[in-house]
């Protein structure tokens, strides 16, 4: 019976973890482009108009 328990929070917890995992991801691969994007158009005058 324990067994049984613990597949059924595993079941009810790994989609959370994992959706959370691809937010994190998401984030951060989002940040590291936009620095990318800031260094390699430093000089741009269409910076300024980035809201």
């Amino acid at each position: 019976m324990p067994g049984a328990i613990v597949i059924v929070l595993v079941l009810l917890v790994f989609p959370i973890i994992v959706g959370l995992s691809t937010v994190v991801i998401a984030a951060v691969l989002g940040h590291l482009l936009w620095k990318d994007g800031e260094a390699r158009h430093a000089g741009s005058e269409l910076l300024d108009t980035n809201i």
